[in-house]
């Protein structure tokens, strides 16, 4: 077995070694051989003062960095092609009056403003016989079959459709519900039909359609409710084929007896996610959506906050639950609903997605017909002046140029600026880099290492006396080791023998002599 001595590690350097050769600027000129000099604290001071501007400059930065600032940057980009949006239109009026029934008038009255003592006066607004003595209501009355039944169609409302100067029909569009009850959307790009394109900018080179709005078929208003409307004309989205139409919300109206002009610009949205950012970048946990976006969260949101409330759904949510009766529509459906979208603010809290395209419009508008082509439009629809003034519309809706903006947020700090910021404060102050820091946790490391190794070499010896001599006769332990001993003073002076001597615990009168010889050495 080998002695202890022989398993001993390698004692560390002197310190005033490891100062002369740290790459650390300063070190070298303050730990020096001798005694105490003001040229030495001159330059502790200095060193000192180069730590602590420093470290304030690093906390300032990691402060800054803790913040997570962002930019937000601007670009114009221009493209050979661009896909055309989806164009979603619904009829302010809700159901046509020529194909309500006296049944119908029965169940829905109460959201029509049609009181019981009213009904005659209502059925001969609507034109149909007052005479109920052989009229028995139905048991049960379905809601997306009145609505179904009742809305606008597309086919009859579409007097003319040109895209890119090519003619397009009703076949071209989509029907959805929303709010308004059956709306049609332009270029779905649902049921496997292709997204439209356009090669170039300016009118003509979109879509251009003329409406008829059907103001004959409007119901008499006989009071205030979420079915009856007092405007005239259709109501428009331009959106995204990601996204559905939330056009009660985010649409705008088109009125008859003009043609309106709309020139839109694609934008496109990039967001950053926390702590950068607020956007949404996790798929959308829903039964009835498969891409996240801010319509598609109000909606289902909606769609749950009505079930959980009134037990149905209205007939233009997602789903396959019961439809609300009209009954469920006036007392539950539209008050809560419309408490959600007017004064709750906490229940649908729908995050921005990372990635969203959105338009922006220009309107403008032209009234038609002139007297010059009245009787000409007349003619051609078999219809009297005054109804293609108060009916008819024409759109047109076209990209300005073919261009996009994008709208884009950056890091405005991230972490190799940090890195590189902490890095140039730490050569312009004190002079180091990542393998100085090294430099010094090697060193500590050493003298760690070799203090615990002596002290338990010391505890070892003191047990191994005890047991083979039985004698409390204390030797002076602090000298009776022969390994070399690290210095840690500013001079070179044995002062790890002095805590060797108080970490074991010996006499004090050991103690009090390796001080002495330690006084005596540094004296010589």
């Amino acid at each position: 077995m080998g002695s202890p001595e022989e398993k001993a590690p390698r004692p560390p350097s002197d310190i005033t070694v490891f100062g002369a050769n740290c790459t650390l600027h300063g070190l070298s000129h303050i730990f020096l051989p001798g005694g105490v000099s003001f040229r030495r604290l001159l330059w502790a001071a200095a060193f000192s003062a180069s730590l602590s501007i420093f470290l304030l400059q690093v906390a300032d930065r990691v402060i800054e960095y803790c913040k997570y600032p962002h930019v937000t940057l601007l670009d114009e980009m221009d493209s050979p092609v661009m896909y055309f949006p989806a164009i979603t239109l619904c009829n302010y009026n809700s159901f046509r009056k020529s194909q309500i029934r006296r049944n119908d008038i029965f169940w829905m009255a109460g959201l029509l403003g049609v009181e019981q003592s009213d009904f005659d006066d209502f059925m001969a607004a609507l034109g149909q016989p007052t005479d109920n003595s052989k009229f028995f209501p139905s048991k049960t009355f379905n809601m997306l079959e009145f609505v179904q039944r009742t809305s606008h169609n597309i086919e009859e409302m579409l007097l003319d459709c040109k895209y890119r100067g090519k003619d397009c029909g009703s076949e071209n569009f989509t029907t959805i519900y929303t709010r308004y009850g059956k709306c049609y959307t332009f270029n779905s790009g649902l049921d496997g039909n292709p997204l439209l394109t356009t090669l170039k900018g300016g009118t003509g080179n979109g879509l251009e359609i003329m409406l008829d709005i059907q103001q004959d078929e409007y119901l008499p208003v006989w009071g205030e409710t979420d079915e009856t409307s007092y405007e005239a004309g259709i109501k428009v989205q331009i959106h995204s084929q990601d996204e559905p139409p939330f056009i009660d919300q985010l649409g705008f109206g088109v009125a008859p007896g003009f043609q309106t002009f709309v020139s839109c610009q694609q934008q496109l949205l990039q967001y950053l996610p926390p702590p950068w950012g607020d956007c949404k970048s996790s798929a959308m946990d829903s039964e009835f959506f498969s891409t996240y976006s801010i319509t598609a969260c109000r909606i289902d949101c909606e769609t749950r906050y009505l079930l959980e409330n009134c037990n149905c759904r209205m007939v233009h949510m997602p789903g396959t639950a019961t439809v609300c009766t009209p009954e469920q529509y006036k007392d539950c459906a539209d008050p809560a609903l419309d408490f959600l979208v007017e004064k709750d603010n906490d229940y649908c809290v729908c995050q921005t997605p990372c990635n969203m395209t959105r338009y922006g419009k220009e309107l403008s508008m032209v009234r038609i017909p002139s007297k010059a082509s009245a009787k000409y439009l007349a003619k051609k629809f078999n219809r009297t002046e005054q109804y293609i003034g108060e009916n008819i519309l024409v759109l047109d809706i076209f990209f300005e140029a073919l261009n996009y903006e994008k709208i884009e947020q950056k890091k405005a700090y991230e972490i190799a600026g940090l890195l590189g910021d902490i890095g140039g404060q730490m050569g312009l102050f004190i002079g180091a880099s990542v393998l100085t820091i090294l430099e010094i946790f090697d060193y500590l490391y050493e003298v760690k290492h070799y203090i615990s190794s002596d002290t338990n070499t010391h505890t070892h010896t003191h047990t191994h006396t005890h047991t083979h001599t039985h004698t409390h006769t204390h030797t002076n332990t602090c000298t009776h080791t022969h390994k070399p001993l690290p210095v840690l003073s500013v001079s070179p002076v044995p002062v790890l023998s002095i805590f060797r001597c108080l970490r074991t615990k010996f006499w004090v009168t050991s103690c009090e002599r390796s001080v002495r010889s330690v006084v005596r050495a540094t004296t010589w």
